[in-house]
């Protein structure tokens, strides 16, 4: 296995789910299985049928989508630790609500509290879009500042806002906002020389202003969970430092709805501590595309399959 001392794990968010995924993991992992036995209970409903079966438009219901990515996730973590045992990353790190995952990776919080707790996001992250519609979109070929610049003149108030949401990697930004704002400034992007601009099917406004009627709510639920000093170092999406305590990890959740996922930005950061493997928990492999195209010197594993995994073991 590698070196933990220069290994981060890395946890997808929305945009990774597919049908079918975590099948192979439950049917090679008594742990595995457990995970997904165990989520089945506490949601009160089948979780693990709809991540094998679908149908896929009830699994891209954000309401569905996070906690079946977070359970998947969890499910492929503890095949590793079934196959590897006692094995502590020096870092972890998740993508928008794969930072809740994280976060139960470095045992910072028990499953079934990060399970209630994305459940309880993803409702009310779609309460926020039936208040104020919106929608998201990727833009490649401009960089954060140019798309920063573009979504300010976009916008004209508090009805109408676009922002820079993910910062995915250099020339891959993820625009956020409302319909008219977005629409403008996906326009205006391709105007400036965007080489792509793609609407996204999702059907909220993630890491927005539009989250703002939720945010309340949203501070209840992270409050009410017992978080602990994680065992890794978890580095937020928000501010790109490490959560150390119950306190930093609250105020990074509170805020984590509205600001945007500052992804290059972590991978980056994890490199200069001296991280050179990243190996991506969970299913598909686009956090892996990310890494690669924020510094190709970087080593880049999957953990998502039993095939995959069984790989890492073997290193």
């Amino acid at each position: 296995m590698l070196d933990p001392g220069s290994t981060a794990f890395l946890f997808p968010g929305q945009g990774s789910q597919a049908v079918g995924m975590g099948r192979e993991l439950a049917e090679a992992s008594d742990k595995a299985r457990e995970i997904f036995a165990e989520a089945d209970e506490l949601l009160g409903f089948k979780l693990s049928e709809l991540c094998w079966n679908g149908p896929e438009d009830t699994l891209n219901e954000t309401y569905n989508t996070q906690p079946a990515l977070f359970t998947c996730s969890i499910a492929a973590l503890r095949f590793v630790e079934e196959l590897v045992g006692d094995y502590t990353p020096a870092y972890a790190a998740g993508h928008s609500l794969g930072e809740i995952t994280a976060l139960v990776a470095a045992q910072a919080l028990e499953f079934e509290d990060g399970l209630e707790l994305v459940r309880e996001r993803g409702r009310l992250m779609k309460l926020a879009n039936q208040r104020q519609p919106g929608g998201m979109a990727a833009v490649l070929g401009l960089d954060t500042p140019q798309l920063e610049k573009i979504c300010a003149a976009a916008s004209s108030g508090e009805d109408n806002v676009v922002q820079v949401a993910n910062d995915n990697c250099p020339g891959q930004v993820v625009i956020s906002g409302h319909e008219t704002a977005l629409e403008t400034a996906m326009a205006t992007a391709k105007e400036t020389g965007a080489r792509r601009v793609v609407r996204l099917p999702i059907s909220i406004a993630a890491h927005s202003p539009l989250m703002v009627s939720v945010a309340d709510e949203y501070q209840q639920a992270v409050d009410k969970l017992p978080f602990v000093v994680p065992v890794s170092t978890v580095i937020a999406n928000a501010t790109v430092t490490p959560l150390m305590d119950s306190n930093q990890i609250r105020s990074e959740l509170h805020g984590q709805l509205t600001r945007p996922v500052r992804w290059t930005e972590t991978i980056q950061y994890l490199r200069k501590q001296g991280i050179s493997n990243f190996v991506e928990v969970g299913p598909g492999d686009i956090l892996n595309g990310l890494v690669k195209r924020i510094d190709r010197s970087a080593n880049r594993f999957s953990a998502g399959t039993p095939e995959a995994i069984q790989a890492l073991r073997d290193l």
